[in-house]
């Protein structure tokens, strides 16, 4: 999905145009609107969008004011006005399209389209900058692990991860900082991508970094205190493998 916001002056301009999107661009996901220059900066700023379709003349300034305030842009844009004479300097931003009101649905659709593929492009580029990284690096720790979740992927740290959970087909990730990322791939997809000189998998649902090991107790299996102060159990079949990363 793509998260898009709208700033127009004009509030039925803005529930048009987002009833047009809903009903005829499936990807889209409305994050929310803004009808004057300074309520648009703070939108942009709170939701991050990748997608801002923006009226060229607000109330207290333009579009392009907008933008050189949130230099550098990390979101596509598409410009939508009722003035052609603004059709040049909207190009010299690097807008992605330029709708004219009343707006063209065929001209929506293909203006879209054309934002899809530009933000895909972008992630692509990001992870081929990741994997390249990767390869660069020699430590296990150093390494970039990129995780997908519905609407984006985000980039960790692999020495980050303190330990991963199985949640049906995704993956819960359990970071250093305390942070919760939810993958929407499985397990076992990562028991093979994470390095196995310092995660091992203990349990069907568990995958654990060693370094932030604190203690074990015995059991049938038993089970490991993690920094954190997190238990997780450790399935007997699994109990002998994880002992023998420590020598017993």
């Amino acid at each position: 999905m793509i998260n898009y916001i709208l700033i127009d002056d004009e509030p039925k301009n803005i529930r048009i145009l987002q009833k047009m999107l809903e009903e005829f661009c499936p990807d889209a996901s409305f994050a929310g609107s803004a009808t004057q220059l300074n309520e648009g900066e703070d939108l942009v700023l709170k939701v991050k969008p990748d997608l801002i379709f923006l009226d060229i003349q607000l109330p207290y300034g333009n579009a392009f004011d907008l933008l050189d305030r949130l230099q550098p842009i990390t979101f596509e844009v598409i410009f939508v006005t009722a003035f052609n004479d603004y059709t040049l300097k909207a190009f010299r931003y690097s807008a992605l399209d330029y709708l004219l009101k009343p707006v063209n649905i065929n001209e929506l659709v293909a203006a879209f389209q054309k934002a899809s593929e530009k933000l895909r492009l972008r992630k692509v580029n990001l992870q081929l900058n990741t994997l390249l990284s990767n390869l660069r690096q020699s430590e296990s720790t150093s390494h970039k692990l990129a995780l997908p979740n519905a609407e984006s992927l985000v980039f960790i740290n692999v020495g980050d991860i303190v330990r991963c959970e199985a949640k049906g087909g995704y993956t819960a990730f359990f970071m250093k900082n305390g942070d919760k990322i939810v993958s929407t791939r499985a397990i076992k997809e990562y028991e093979d991508l994470l390095p196995s000189d310092i995660f091992i998998r203990i349990h069907n649902s568990h995958i654990i970094n060693i370094q932030y090991v604190k203690k074990y107790h015995k059991g049938r299996g038993g089970y490991i205190e993690m920094e954190g102060n997190v238990s997780v159990e450790v399935s007997i079949r699994r109990r002998n493998e994880f002992l023998g990363r420590f020598g017993f």
